[in-house]
């Protein structure tokens, strides 16, 4: 009996120490949406069957994320992408000399880098489902156009992942077990937009 009331005054101080900010169904697509981008990524002309099912769930997931982001709760909507993005230079420039700022949703250049993610990946399941359309088969464009997002997304996941990292160790809160439990760390610096 005496074991457990140290335990539960941890739980308390961890819940008053951390926020939630990512809400469970961002957090399911964020994780679904990766796992299938390799998917699809290492399937094409190998295994066309599954990388069609991927490319399909993945269009599925986009469209889900876009509803997401208009009616989702306050850090799954798109709302402040444009104050985010202007930001962008200032906090990349900042982030130069170790200053990150501090913000509980995505910072400006996460802004950036969802945008980026998000057009490629529409334009590459787009195109993709275009490809096994009658119309659209062998076209020459809608084949290259497929291929060349496709492979852009690559160093654009490689640079999103180096960013977290980078950001994890600036700020010593670990950023991808947030968006595994959906806390961050609240400091009374946080921002909250």
């Amino acid at each position: 009996m005496h074991g457990t009331a140290p335990s539960a005054s941890l739980k308390h101080r961890d819940a008053a120490e951390t926020v939630r900010v990512w809400d469970l169904p961002l957090r399911l697509w964020h994780w679904m949406l990766a796992v299938l981008v390799l998917v699809a990524w290492v399937t094409p002309n190998v295994h066309d069957g599954l990388h069609r099912i991927a490319g399909y769930a993945i269009l599925g997931l986009l469209a889900f994320r876009l509803i997401w982001g208009i009616i989702g709760t306050r850090h799954s909507r798109f709302r402040s992408i444009g104050a985010r993005l202007r930001a962008t230079p200032a906090y990349l420039w900042n982030l130069r000399r170790g200053r990150t700022g501090r913000y509980l949703g995505l910072n400006p250049a996460g802004t950036a880098m969802q945008l980026a993610l998000l057009l490629l990946l529409i334009v590459s399941v787009v195109t993709g489902a275009m490809q096994v359309t009658v119309r659209f088969f062998g076209l020459w464009w809608v084949e290259d156009t497929h291929e060349v997002t496709s492979y852009l997304l690559i160093p654009l996941v490689v640079l999103h992942v180096a960013g977290v990292v980078l950001v994890s160790r600036l700020q010593r809160e670990n950023l991808a077990r947030a968006m595994l439990t959906g806390r961050k760390l609240l400091r009374r610096s946080s921002r909250t937009s």
